[in-house]
This record gives C-alpha cells, structure tokens and sequence, in this order.
C-alpha cells in the first residue's frame, strides 16, 4: 500500500495530544509493516524547521511531501473554494489519513479521518473561537468526503452517532496506546531530582497534565485541593503542568483569590524528555476532567506506576478500568476525598501503582497500528471487489 499520513500536528510548534497520537501510531505501523511506502505530507509555509521537525520522526520507514507553499493560506481558501489537494501531493497514494478532524478537498484515493471526540458539540463554550467555527463549517463535509472515520474509544463514536447518525456505518474504533519504554517508572532518583528542580517543585506533588483549559475541570480541582489542604499539615504542592488553552485566565485567578500560590505550581509547556521523569516523581496522578475522547494523561502515568484519580465522565473509565480512585467531576468534595484518601493510604496507592502498570501493556501503539492496518486494508479490499 501507498499510505500518506497528514503530518499537519506533528509540525505544530508544541505537539499537543493530536500530534503525539499521530506520531505513536504511524511510526508503529512503519515499523510493524515495512512492505508498504509510507509519506508525511504537509505545507512548510518556506518554514524549514518544519521539514526538520517531520524528519525527527520519519525515520528510514518514512518519506517526506511536503509543499512550499502556506497550509493556513490552504485551510482558509479550501473551506470556501474546492482546491484540489492532489495539485499539491500528487495522486500516488492509495491511502491518505488525515488525523485532526479535516478531510480537504479532492485527495487521491482512500480517505480515512480521525475524530477525536465531539467536545465543540457537547461544550462549545470551552472550544476555541475559530476551531468551533472550523469543524460547524467543515466536519460536516469532511465526514462526507471520508471513507472511514477513526475514533479515539467507544464513547466517543457513540458521540459521533449521537450527532451525526447518517455516518454511523463509517466508525472504526481504534483505541489510542502509550510508549511502555518511554513512559515506565523512572529508576533514577537524581532524573527525578533535576527535572523537579526546573520546575520549581520542591517535595511531594500531586500532579496534572494537560492543557490548562475549562473543560479539564481544573478551576473544581484547585478548590478541591484547597480543601485538602485543610486537613493536611505540610500538604503536596499541586503542579499542573501544561501549555495555556483558550479561556484559561479564571483559572490562575482563582489560585490567586484563594491564597495558594505558592502551593498550586503552573510549569506552562514540559518538553517531552522531562515528562516521565516528572510523572514518575509524582505521589499520585489527578486528571478529573468532564470530557475526554480518549484520555492518553492518565494512561501515561498508569505505565510510570504512578497511582491516578480521574473522573468517571466519558472515556475515561474506558482507559482506567478499576485501576484508579474515581470521583464525581462534578462535586468539589469528591475531588477533595478523592485526594485524601490517596495521600493517607500509602497501600491503596501501592496497589493501584502495580495494577495500573500492568493495565497499560494493554494499550500500546502497536495493538492500535495493528487495528488500523487492518482498517487500512478492509476499505482497499472494498475498492477491488
């Protein structure tokens, strides 16, 4: 097979969980299934630490596209007049996955789209301006143009149906994985130590990551943690860590308006090589958002050994399973007992540490190159017949 990846989130300046789940699954499927030819394509803009930065992860297995000239300059003309993607990528590919919700117009070949989840549809007012306005005018379109539409877990194609039942007959599942060999309990106390250190942690922390926005539910976990706080003479510091999403301001307000800025630590963007180190460190992971498609955070600290308190909304209990502390999303005293009972029980947090990094080996990027392989194969299969 002839098989073109858009490569549009894994040249974004900061890879944000789209970009990394592109980047896990097709270097998988290079490496499981080198008999195919396998290319990045993307708009460089004349950038040239773009073609750099899709090099760093194509490898030997994996070709790269791309045009000179503006993707922005694309999308923008695209949504209104039909301009053929193959003018710019040619018409080689039997295959081009688009991974970030959009499927242009006229593309060679197969199509395949993924979907990550319906968050502009179930809480617009937490999405961007300008990417609600993108998927109300083109998701529509797109799911049209696609031969198959890839989802992130079986809560979110039910999203999709819900919204979009003319294209339920579309839907593939196929679960997102983690790197066990990246992500797995740091053996090396001084790894810990220096990271900690850059950040400005100083001691036990709990810990989230994630981008800092609405729907991560962050402004009830910092009023939970002030609660915990309460209760607990020299309490772990609070470190979210992550880059700032759309309508965040209410939430480092907050921190300010409750008196715990030296207690609740914004570390803004982690490079890569610093995170498992950072998770690691960690006494325990929280992440009790109200919406996720899929929700890699959490699985990365199950495969650190890292013990998690996540919420029981959408997919999440998909990814967790009985391997973490679930609270209420919604309760700000849930998300508070959640949190006391994982720092006052050293055992509670031993098990779920052991059973969490055993649940992980469930998931890798493998099992999910190998489903979507298969899927790759299913609608060229469907072309021949």
């Amino acid at each position: 097979m002839n098989i073109s990846f858009d490569a549009v989130p894994i040249i974004a300046e900061k890879i944000t969980g789209i970009g990394w789940c592109e980047i896990g699954q097709t270097q998988a499927m290079a490496k499981l299934f080198p008999e195919n030819n396998y290319e990045y394509t993307f708009f460089t803009s004349g950038k040239k630490s773009r073609i750099e930065k899709a090099g760093s992860f194509a490898g030997n297995n994996i070709k790269l596209n791309y045009s000179r000239f503006s993707g922005y300059l694309y999308r923008g003309i695209s949504a209104f007049i039909p301009v053929p993607y193959s003018l710019f990528f040619g018409k080689n590919s039997d295959i081009t996955h688009f991974f970030n919700y959009i499927v242009p117009p006229f593309v060679h070949g197969k199509k395949v789209v993924t979907i990550h989840d319906m968050v502009y549809k179930a809480f617009p007012d937490t999405v961007r301006g300008r990417t609600r306005f993108m998927l109300e005018t083109g998701l529509k379109k797109s799911m049209k143009r696609a031969d198959i539409i890839i989802t992130d877990s079986e809560f979110s194609g039910t999203e999709i149906i819900k919204y979009f039942p003319e294209y339920s007959s579309k839907i593939r599942v196929v679960p997102c994985g983690v790197d066990c060999e990246k992500f797995r309990p740091c053996e090396n106390p001084e790894t810990i130590r220096n990271v900690k250190k850059s950040l400005g942690i100083d001691g036990d922390y709990f810990l989230y990551v994630g981008t800092i926005e609405p729907r991560k539910n962050l402004t009830r976990l910092i009023r939970a943690y002030r609660i915990f706080t309460r209760h607990v003479q020299n309490p772990p510091e609070l470190v979210l860590a992550g880059g700032k999403g759309w309508l965040c301001d209410d939430i480092y307000r907050l921190v300010r308006k409750l008196g715990i800025e030296k207690q609740v630590i914004f570390t803004e963007y982690v490079p890569a090589e610093n995170m498992s180190p950072l998770i690691s460190g960690a006494m325990a992971f929280v992440f009790p958002s109200l919406y996720e498609g899929f929700g890699i955070p959490p699985l990365e600290a199950m495969a650190c050994g890292v013990p998690v308190l996540t919420s029981g909304e959408a997919s999440l209990p998909e990814v967790t399973g009985d391997c973490a502390v679930t609270c209420d999303a919604y309760s700000v005293k849930s998300i508070a007992e959640g949190l006391c009972r994982l720092y006052r029980n050293p055992d509670l947090r031993k098990n779920l540490s052991r059973r969490g990094i055993e649940r992980a080996k469930n998931f890798t990027w493998e099992k999910s190159a190998e489903k979507l392989h298969g899927i790759y194969r299913e609608i060229l299969n469907e072309k021949k017949n």
